[in-house]
């Protein structure tokens, strides 16, 4: 994939991640934007590690989005414990 499939998936990952996990989050958009992204690398990392698969096929595979929204949920959680301590 692109860098702009991966910035595109990645905020699609972050919006799908905040609607799962609601709440008072300390970012905006951007914020929101950059764990998605970081959260679709994670993911796709964390399933190549853990799992021994190929999570990253190509942009329209379940497989992409699932691991993009669960690292974007992990990073959330993260972002939210650590905004929450300050």
């Amino acid at each position: 994939m692109g860098i702009l499939a991966w910035i595109l998936l990645g905020l699609l990952a972050g919006i799908i991640a905040k609607m799962v996990m609601p709440g008072k989050d300390p970012g905006g958009i951007i914020v929101t934007t950059l764990i998605g992204i970081a959260g679709g690398l994670l993911g796709g990392w964390l399933g190549k590690v853990l799992f021994d698969v190929d999570s990253v096929d190509g942009f329209f595979e379940l497989s992409t989005w699932v691991a993009a929204i669960v690292g974007s949920l992990i990073l959330l959680a993260a972002y939210r414990l650590l905004a929450r301590r300050k």
